[in-house]
């Protein structure tokens, strides 16, 4: 059954017989052959072909929905058997948060591959609720987070702490931080929920918040001007070396958080996640 849904998921992505045909260098009428052999061992119809253009039965999107899970364990069983026998090397599938994967993973991932070339990394860079579900979908090995996460599905280990400070335009006066406007991450990010507890900490009620979705855009509002933002001291060192953002009372204000490297709550780590997640830890 496994070529046969193999191809068939492979038309669905396409919704095209004669490209899926192209691309595994077949001919139409096989690929045609396989899908209908699936059909007859499922018993369904999977695509309506009395249009001009295919399309999934009520079936074929049910078979196309499993199907696609199916694929995903399979290929992981595989990777994790073929673990068993191999070096540390292949595939590296990772996840990362915006404020560790931009400015820190490059750096990290780099020293790895020196002492282990034939990892193949893949990065993900999305927020913490966003790498949480992709472990639990297992289309990721490893994800780093900012924030907590709170699933029985997932194991935690901390890598790195955080320091995260206030930060203005350079030159610009700041007394009471209420009365500025604060320019936040969306929910879900590991820095929106640091703002949140660092304002309740502080006893903050900002009269006029803006969600940005990324950090190098929020440190651009902010070096122009648009009001004040929380955020991690290792994202703006160019920033104020620049000159074009200033820490405001780095010893009144500021929050601590801690990096975390999450994976699936499972014994069958690939040997190649087991060594890199030993080196995250290693080198905090």
């Amino acid at each position: 059954m496994n070529d046969k849904l193999s191809i068939f998921l492979l038309v669905v992505k396409n919704m095209n017989f004669s490209r899926t045909a192209e691309e595994l260098f077949m001919t139409q009428p096989a690929v045609s052959q396989y899908v209908k052999n699936l059909e007859e061992e499922l018993g369904v119809q999977l695509f309506d072909r009395s249009h001009k253009q295919i399309q999934l039965t009520k079936a074929g999107e049910i078979v196309a929905y499993y199907g696609k899970e199916i694929d995903t364990l399979s290929q992981s069983m595989k990777r994790k058997l073929d673990d068993l026998t191999s070096h540390v090397g292949g595939d590296l599938l990772l996840g990362a948060s915006y404020s560790y994967g931009e400015y820190l993973l490059p750096k990290r991932l780099a020293a790895f591959l020196d002492v282990y070339p034939q990892v193949v990394p893949s990065i993900c860079i999305a927020n913490t609720a966003e790498i949480a579900e992709k472990i639990v979908d297992q289309t990721l090995d490893l994800g780093i987070i900012e924030g907590t996460v709170n699933n029985k599905w997932i194991e935690s280990h901390k890598i790195a702490t955080d320091h995260l400070v206030v930060v203005a335009k350079s030159g610009q006066l700041v007394h009471n931080l209420d009365t500025h406007t604060w320019i936040i991450r969306e929910e879900g990010s590991g820095t929106r929920e640091a703002f949140d507890n660092f304002k309740k900490e502080h006893k903050l009620n900002p009269t006029h918040t803006m969600v940005f979705g990324s950090t190098q855009l929020i440190k651009e509002a902010v070096a122009n001007g648009l009001g004040l933002a929380l955020l991690s001291e290792w994202t703006i060192q160019d920033e104020i070396h620049l000159n074009k953002l200033q820490i405001i009372r780095r010893e009144d204000f500021h929050y601590q958080r801690d990096f975390h490297a999450i994976h699936l709550n499972t014994p069958f780590l690939t040997k190649t996640t087991d060594t890199f997640l030993d080196y995250l830890k290693r080198n905090k």
